[in-house]
């Protein structure tokens, strides 16, 4: 949103595509970044007769959780509803309806059908927090209100879709499948009492652990899709959690789109290469295992040995630090005075290397044991209380 040529390229987009709608065509409302007077504004468009007709903008900018929008866009004005073909439809924005304002706003200038364009991102109950809202505003205004939720996955965020339509009683007459797309054309009477939509599909929503698995399924086929990834290569341990995050890769992308690999050690059990046979084999997925036995073993061993060449000669003793230089005679001197810092450097290496050469003798085999039981474990009541800063 910051770079105008993307700016640019959404404006060219969306002039042709009002293109389309001439000769016939229908009407489109579509959400777009849109500079206007030298400021740009989350919007929406009326597409219609082969031209850009009008555009509202939306007033209420979050900067909240993984909202960032006003770093981004200007707030716009308090909107009044746009007249498409007949029929005054209020457009509040996402935000729009989370406080009455502009609702209020668009009933009191004669607004006969809220429809609400929303890039709402999946959260665990989110689904009921939506129609709360919804049933608020409606209450409040007395229209009906269309709720369109985004499907799919951009970047870290999952959107899950959902939309649905609330009549002006508050009735549920329409409820989109969540974590499908779906495209439904809704029938509406005008009345006495103004407009009413005729029920249509009522689809049953994911809940629970059923809706995580939806939005993990749904979050990583559009990353690996959209990022134009061949695929993705996964370890399998044999453990349930790599298994689960298998089973998520198959079913977002499909078999062949998924690569599992096990890589034993020399301390694999043959149950865990069973195992991941098994799950490999049930899924479908290329399977092939990678012995990485070897390459613990050099890396121990690199380890374990001493560094290679004599060991430097520090100048008054102390550790040569991050800033320091080679005396023709072989010495290393220190080019800024010794002090707290460079103490500290020397305790931080002296006890990494000590954990290191620990660990190394651990991994082959010279104590036998996962855990060294000479190191005791330090009690509850001896750490430090919170807010200080541990010793070196």
């Amino acid at each position: 949103m910051l770079k105008p040529m993307f700016v640019a390229e959404c404006r060219d987009a969306l002039e042709a595509l009002a293109r389309e709608t001439g000769d016939g065509g229908p009407a489109l409302l579509v959400g777009a970044p849109w500079l206007d007077g030298g400021k740009l504004y989350n919007a929406v468009l009326l597409l219609d007769a082969g031209r850009i007709v009008t555009a509202r903008y939306k007033v209420d900018l979050p900067n909240y959780g993984v909202f960032d929008e006003k770093r981004v866009f200007v707030a716009g004005p308090p909107p009044g509803p746009i007249d498409v073909r007949g029929v005054r439809l209020g457009v509040p924005i996402c935000e729009d309806i989370w406080t009455a304002d502009v609702v209020e706003c668009l009933a009191e200038t004669g607004g006969e059908i809220l429809l609400v364009p929303n890039g709402s991102p999946f959260e665990l109950g989110k689904a009921d927090v939506r129609t709360q809202l919804a049933v608020a505003r409606v209450v409040e205004s007395g229209l009906p209100l269309v709720y369109l939720n985004q499907l799919g996955g951009q970047d870290e965020l999952v959107f899950d879709g959902a939309s649905f339509v609330l009549n002006a009683d508050r009735s549920l007459v329409l409820q989109l499948p969540a974590w499908e797309e779906a495209v439904v054309t809704t029938r509406w009477t005008r009345g006495a009492d103004g407009w009413s939509c005729a029920p249509g599909p009522r689809v049953r929503q994911p809940e629970g652990v059923e809706s995580l698995y939806c939005a993990l399924t749904t979050g990583l086929r559009d990353y690996v899709v959209k990022n134009g990834f061949p695929g993705v290569i996964l370890g399998l341990s044999g453990g349930i959690d790599s298994a689960i995050s298998a089973a998520v890769a198959v079913d977002a992308l499909g078999p062949d789109r998924v690569r599992c690999v096990m890589m034993p050690s020399p301390y694999t059990s043959a149950h865990s290469l069973e195992d991941a046979a098994a799950a490999a084999e049930m899924m479908g997925v290329r399977y092939s295992t990678i012995d990485i036995g070897p390459a613990m073993q050099a890396f121990a061993g690199m380890l374990a040995e001493p560094f290679a060449g004599t060991e430097p000669r520090h100048h008054r003793g102390e550790h040569p630090g991050a800033l320091a230089r080679h005396h023709p005679d072989g010495a290393v001197q220190q080019v800024r005075p010794h002090g707290a810092v460079d103490r500290q450097q020397v305790g931080d290496v002296g006890r990494l290397r000590h954990a290191l050469r620990r660990h190394v003798r651990r991994l082959l085999g010279a104590e036998g044991r996962l855990q060294d039981e000479r190191v005791r474990a330090v009690d509850l009541a001896q750490r430090p209380p919170p807010g200080r800063r541990p010793g070196p």
